[in-house]
């Protein structure tokens, strides 16, 4: 599960890394002032959750085996999945119903840093 969530957290922060350049570079002109907030708020997001994913997975990668914590690995990928995915689809299509997607990304993040503060509590 380690090398597994080193791996996915690495693939993360590069495609934010990837993603944001993408957007400030080769979007900033095509896309409108209201969607380009829309596109950034997926990047920042993204970013975040990233290097939380990758706190947690070298906490695991360290030997801590806290099943709050695995569980927080899935729920941080999972919610860069919906929540910041969600967001870069709703800015390049400007398909309005894909930001109903969003929110349940959103959750995840919020389970997720739950998960990360009662694998604290729990001494991890």
């Amino acid at each position: 599960m380690a090398s597994i969530s080193l791996g996915i957290a690495a693939v993360y922060g590069f495609l934010a890394v990837a993603l944001g350049a993408f957007g400030a570079h080769g979007l900033k002109a095509r896309l409108s002032s209201e969607m380009m907030a829309v596109y950034e708020t997926a990047v920042q997001y993204h970013f975040y959750h990233a290097f939380a994913l990758l706190a947690a997975a070298l906490l695991l990668h360290s030997g801590v085996q806290h099943a709050a914590l695995r569980a927080s690995v899935w729920l941080f990928a999972l919610g860069i999945a919906l929540f910041s995915g969600s967001l870069y689809a709703l800015a390049l299509t400007e398909i309005k119903v894909l930001g109903a997607i969003t929110p349940v990304g959103g959750l995840l993040f919020l389970l997720g840093w739950a998960c990360l503060a009662v694998a604290a509590i729990k001494g991890l």
